[in-house]
């Protein structure tokens, strides 16, 4: 039997995402997804919802969440697959991020505010005030509001990027801090969209080196909008770490249709894959 469709990277507004979760997972079951992991940001308070939503579509949920990690300053996620919502010491390092999460928006308001001449901390305020995962997408989305940018990616490359006004660095914790909460909650660690980060070929097999020693799981080796030529490099790093293999699409906005549910290629078949790892869990 053909392996049902897994969907192990999916957004809703409970972080930057735009839709509910009951809605996002209906979504994702009308475009054939049998299997279906809620992963916001630094958040599981989605996860009731989506569950519900799940058992009236039919669908597999999958709780889950995506975690900020750092790694020789670089900034990493890792996906969280199968956590216990509620595990005392996950919670508690996803309010640590909460945390640092809202003191950097407030930052960035103030910064705006100084170097750009824009009402940034009017911004950032309605920013921490509707919601509990407070990101600099967001803040992108005010500034459209506002009509200062066209779109995101015009926010991102005129403010918010690295040595523009509004970039202020954040130091996350340790890889090795976040492989350990959610391997106190139950989790399959996962880490996210490898070929994203501004990483050499060596250095990235570095981080999937130490990523294994400390636990990690999987690698997310096909991703919604990828290239052919990643997911052919990330497949040959799970195959020399002896790494499981992830799908999703980073599901964000239904306006995007590149990173709709469901869209990304197949793993290769001699991967074996998260999905199956979590149907046995």
């Amino acid at each position: 039997m053909t392996a049902p469709l897994a969907d192990l990277h999916l957004h809703s507004h409970h972080s930057d995402g735009l839709l509910d979760p009951a809605a996002l997972m209906r979504l994702a079951a009308s475009r054939g997804v049998g299997v279906a992991a809620l992963t916001d940001h630094d958040t599981t308070g989605g996860c009731a919802a989506a569950a519900a939503a799940c058992a009236e579509t039919g669908l597999r949920f999958v709780p889950g969440v995506e975690v900020s990690a750092g790694w020789q300053g670089q900034s990493l996620h890792v996906l969280g697959l199968g956590v216990a919502p509620g595990t005392p010491a996950l919670e508690t390092h996803l309010e640590n991020l909460r945390t640092l999460r809202r003191t950097r928006i407030m930052e960035i308001g103030e910064r705006l505010e100084r170097r750009a001449h824009l009402p940034g901390r009017e911004l950032a305020a309605g920013v921490c005030a509707g919601t509990e995962v407070p990101t600099r997408l967001h803040l992108a989305r005010a500034l459209v509001a506002l009509g200062r940018v066209r779109d995101e990616g015009e926010a991102f490359g005129k403010f918010l990027g690295r040595g523009l006004p509004g970039h202020v660095p954040i130091e996350w914790p340790s890889l090795e801090a976040a492989i350990g909460a959610l391997r106190a909650a139950g989790a399959t660690v996962v880490l996210a969209h490898p070929h994203r980060y501004k990483l050499s070929s060596g250095a990235l097999r570095r981080l999937v080196g130490e990523f294994r020693a400390a636990g990690g799981d999987g690698l997310e080796v096909s991703v919604g909008g990828m290239s052919p030529r990643d997911l052919d490099r990330l497949a040959t790093l799970v195959r020399n770490h002896g790494l499981l293999a992830s799908t999703g699409s980073d599901f964000h906005d239904p306006a995007l249709p590149w990173s709709a549910p469901g869209r990304f290629a197949r793993l290769p078949a001699d991967l074996v894959s998260v999905a199956a790892r979590l149907t046995v869990l």
